[in-house]
């Protein structure tokens, strides 16, 4: 079939087959590596003599094991196509879209940070329109696991580094920094709770951010997304656009992450 391309430019051509072998071999995953010809056909609303004939092309190029029971299986090629997107994937770019996103639309500096022994990791930035420019905090900086929303976050969701966090000295960098254990460990459990994390003039004054993890397979953390600006703009309805975009935001990112496996 021909159809206009998206951008109106002029028209592109698919192949009606090809989209709906594509959207059978979707129907796959690690928690459902077997599936039947009844199975996919009610899965994918294609009618049985379509779908028996799209998989039979996929046994016949051996990219699908049919056993004798009738129900397929992926075998090798698919997965060696995986593993070259999976070496491929790339944290710093899968992410920056939504960082450019949330810049753009409020007007903060988005992060992009990663874990590692001694803190939080900045691995990328953009800059909003506003004013308020966080020069301390750049591609490298590294910042400490009680203070500012991304580390904060990270040791809510990593059980090891809360362990760890909890277990050292919470030195106070403004009045506002969590300091006291108990005190904490109980906003640790808050924002786990709420999947998202706030923090007000706590690492630098005047300047507070929102932050949510970014999740891989098995729930594992493995980054975060936040916002970081004016102190004045996270509070009231405004904070809570912030904590919605970015929380939104870090839910999309750890799809891609899940689907890349790590």
């Amino acid at each position: 079939m021909t159809e206009a391309a998206p951008d109106g430019s002029g028209t592109r051509e698919t192949v009606t087959a090809v989209l709906r072998a594509c959207q059978l071999l979707g129907e796959f995953s690690p928690d459902r590596p077997v599936i039947t010809l009844a199975e996919l056909t009610a899965a994918s609303g294609l009618n049985k003599p379509t779908v028996h004939r799209l998989m039979s092309s996929f046994v016949e190029a051996g990219w699908v094991h049919r056993d004798p029971a009738g129900a397929y299986r992926i075998r090798m090629p698919v997965f060696t196509i995986g593993a070259a997107a999976l070496a491929e994937f790339d944290l710093r770019a899968a992410a920056r879209p939504a960082l450019e996103e949330l810049a753009q639309r409020f007007g903060d500096t988005a992060f992009l940070m990663v874990p590692a022994d001694a803190g939080a990791v900045c691995i990328d930035r953009v800059e909003g329109g506003k004013p308020l420019v966080l020069a301390a905090i750049g591609i490298g900086s590294v910042l400490p696991y009680h203070a500012a929303a991304a580390p904060v976050t990270m040791a809510a969701f990593d059980p090891d580094l809360r362990a760890r966090v909890l277990a050292g000295p919470l030195p106070a960098f403004t009045p506002a920094t969590h300091s006291d254990r108990d005190e904490f460990a109980a906003y640790l459990d808050q924002v786990r709770a709420e999947g998202v994390s706030v923090s007000r003039d706590d690492y630098l004054n005047g300047v507070s951010a929102v932050a949510a993890p970014v999740l891989g397979a098995g729930g594992t953390l493995v980054a975060t997304l936040s916002l970081g600006g004016r102190s004045e703009d996270f509070t009231g309805p405004e904070g809570e656009q912030r904590a919605t975009a970015v929380r939104a935001a870090a839910a999309a990112l750890s799809q891609s992450v899940a689907a890349a496996g790590l």
